[in-house]
């Protein structure tokens, strides 16, 4: 049978490399489309959780897992992705600390993959790269294979905490490297998702991911420019957002923050302008914001008499945006680091974790989890809001803390001389 006609009648296995944010949530996609997955991770401890029926993920709960763990089996023996007829790869793609993409997951998972790979198999790259990726460095690894096979590249659409919209639910961007590989993709995905999107190539589909997130960057940085202009001329860019967006057409609001988080919106134009050379200032700007956060800090506790060095900081939210359990590239750990550089203890509070998560970049913080409680509040000269979940009680915090630095206009419903927006 032909990996269509394997599709077709559901008898076509699924193989999903990299359990994380977007390789979780596929596998209950294509399980609960009554398709068999084979999730791959090189992470044991992933892999014994899942096999318990555990989930490490908040969208995806252990309810849910046991919903389709009849059809799904983790492992970390990658000779078993023999068995997968199509094999999707949702591995991280980060920056090196020069801003340089950093593939080597992807030419690795290559690696794996040619290994086994046999005549037929169709494979899937889902992971935010620049455009070229999959046909310069995956197709050269998987032809060392000597086999006839399919590649096409789908960008990955995850909005972590969108309730309204599921991968099931969002187009998905297909191109192949042929039209065979478009086709055999358009094929698996159309049998779970509500739309596909067949484009040219798959360096088509790539620029549409790197295009969609540099929207947003690029306007994100416009209104954190636009804070940091109207604060000096002591206009609130959260009552001109309001305004704005009262226009019926022709405007999106976007709203500012101390800096971007997440695996793609903060990574995508340094992808492109690594590319391109070009497009880079947006995500400079948004890069500095955390040091705008620390010097609206600082003018605060200078107008009080006081210094950053030896203060007690505590930081409310480790997530890159409210009400997720995902910390990739949240600016909170940058805002702790320049502040332990200044000589600051700090604290943190985030509802989704008890401990610091580890962070590639950020291993050497010193910071510990605390219980959010009014001894807390009172006992740390700041506390900084860097994530805004809508499981913190504003009014109590600013009541109980001495000083509040609110980076997201939580707290515009308490107006208190506490406040100070950054």
């Amino acid at each position: 049978m032909t990996i269509e006609q394997l599709i077709k009648a559901r008898k076509a296995v699924v193989g999903v490399i990299g359990l994380g944010y977007v390789g979780l949530p596929l596998v209950r996609l294509f399980a609960l489309k009554g398709f068999r997955v084979l999730g791959f991770d090189i992470d044991p401890a992933k892999i014994e959780k899942l096999r318990k029926g555990e989930s490490y993920i908040k969208s995806i709960p252990d309810s849910l897992l046991k919903k389709f763990k009849k059809r799904f089996d983790a492992t970390a023996d990658f000779s078993r992705l023999k068995e997968a007829d199509a094999i999707i790869i949702c591995v991280p793609t980060p920056l090196y600390e020069d801003s340089r993409p950093d593939l080597s997951y992807i030419r690795a998972t290559a690696v794996s993959i040619g290994k086994y790979l046999r005549k037929g198999q169709l494979v899937v790259l889902e992971s935010t790269t620049y455009p070229g990726t999959t046909r310069e460095i995956m197709k050269p690894e998987l032809d060392k294979a000597g086999v006839d096979y399919l590649l096409a590249f789908s960008p990955e659409r995850e909005d972590p905490g969108n309730k309204h919209w599921t991968n099931a639910d969002i187009p998905k961007v297909v191109g192949g490297i042929d039209e065979r590989s478009r086709k055999a993709a358009a094929a698996l995905y159309g049998s779970a998702v509500a739309k596909v999107v067949e484009v040219s190539s798959c360096e088509v589909a790539e620029s549409a991911k790197l295009l969609e997130n540099i929207y947003r960057c690029v306007n994100i940085a416009l209104v954190n420019e636009l804070k940091m202009c109207f604060e000096k001329m002591g206009i609130d860019i959260w009552e001109v957002i309001a305004a704005a967006s009262t226009k019926p057409f022709g405007f999106q609001p976007f709203f500012p923050g101390p800096g971007l988080g997440g695996h793609c919106i903060p990574l995508d134009p340094f992808y492109l302008s690594w590319k391109a050379k070009e497009y880079q200032f947006a995500s400079e700007l948004n890069v500095q914001m955390p040091f705008y956060v620390l010097a609206r800090l600082e003018q605060a506790f200078k107008a009080k008499g006081k210094a950053i060095g030896g203060s007690k900081i505590l930081v409310l939210g480790l997530a890159y945006k409210k009400d997720i359990d995902d910390p990739r590239e949240s600016p909170a750990f940058k805002v702790i680091e320049l502040l332990e550089q200044k000589g600051s203890a700090v604290v943190c509070h985030d509802p989704s974790f008890k401990k610091l998560p580890p962070m590639r970049h950020y291993k050497h913080l010193k910071a510990k989890t605390v219980e959010l409680t009014e001894k807390e509040l009172k006992a740390a000269d700041a506390v900084v809001i860097v994530t805004d979940h809508t499981v913190y009680d504003y009014p109590w915090i600013v009541k109980n803390a001495n000083l509040v630095v609110d980076t997201r206009n939580a707290c515009k419903q308490v107006p208190s001389e506490k406040v100070v927006k950054a």
